[in-house]
């Protein structure tokens, strides 16, 4: 699978900004997704995540209510929606795959990993 998100930019503190990541290669369906990011000077840590099904999605604490994460296994492409953006939400955001169905925060349990896309949140 290869993954590429994009959508990053520059908002300001309060606004929306929606990333898509776009899946080509392997079977992309049945597969869980999810996003990750990383802050300047920190280590990458989790965003959210999306069963196959969609049925189940999973949040970090500091995006959930905020942000939203969705698929269209269709089009192969999986979306972060993020309201109410704040200046700590500014990172690279980072699409990933896992190779199994359920989705998890670990990011140890993601075997594909699309380049980077910038956040920017102005105060």
């Amino acid at each position: 699978v290869q993954l590429q998100a994009f959508g990053g930019g520059l908002v300001q503190t309060g606004g929306s900004l929606r990333l898509s990541c776009a899946a080509s290669g392997r079977t992309f369906s049945n597969r869980a997704l999810g996003w990750f990011r990383q802050p300047p000077g920190k280590e990458r840590e989790f965003v959210a995540a999306i069963d196959w099904s969609s049925r189940n999605t999973v949040y970090a604490d500091s995006v959930r209510g905020r942000f939203a994460i969705s698929r269209d296994n269709a089009k192969n492409t999986v979306d972060l929606q993020m309201n109410s953006l704040k200046p700590e939400d500014r990172a690279v955001y980072y699409c990933a795959a896992r190779a199994v169905v359920w989705a998890t925060a670990n990011e140890r349990d993601y075997v594909y990993w699309g380049q980077g896309t910038l956040v920017t949140v102005s105060s």
